[in-house]
């Protein structure tokens, strides 16, 4: 059975100006369906990996495990301001203006625990 239709149309792939028979018809014709159909299933594709690399980077975040940084006397700057609840910048400001006293050790400043306890007091 064929249809009577002649519907002017832009094919969704190419752009081309087109004759449809059908109302449903996207593309002007085979290979631009088909050219259509791989596009889609690389995009399908490329956002299925997006997806999963993300959620690998979310599972790969680690929680600080606060028990280890109570346990400890002598904190780094990041410890520290996971302990308190600050930026690390916040620390390292504080450490400037000698609210705090650090003491270098490597690469790293160390911070005694009694003094982050003295702030509050």
């Amino acid at each position: 059975m064929s249809s009577n239709l002649y519907i002017p149309k832009t094919c969704k792939h190419c752009g081309n100006a087109f004759t449809a028979r059908t109302t449903v018809t996207k593309y002007c014709g085979d290979t631009c369906a088909k050219k259509a159909y791989k596009a889609r299933k690389r995009k399908e594709k490329i956002q299925a990996t997006l997806s999963n690399d993300m959620q690998q980077q979310k599972e790969a975040v680690q929680v600080p495990n606060l028990n280890t940084v109570n346990n400890k006397d002598f904190l780094s700057v990041t410890e520290a301001s996971q302990l308190i609840g600050v930026s690390r910048w916040t620390i390292q400001r504080m450490i400037k203006q000698g609210r705090l006293k650090a003491v270098p050790f490597g690469r790293k400043r160390i911070v005694a625990r009694w003094q982050i306890e003295n702030l509050f007091n």
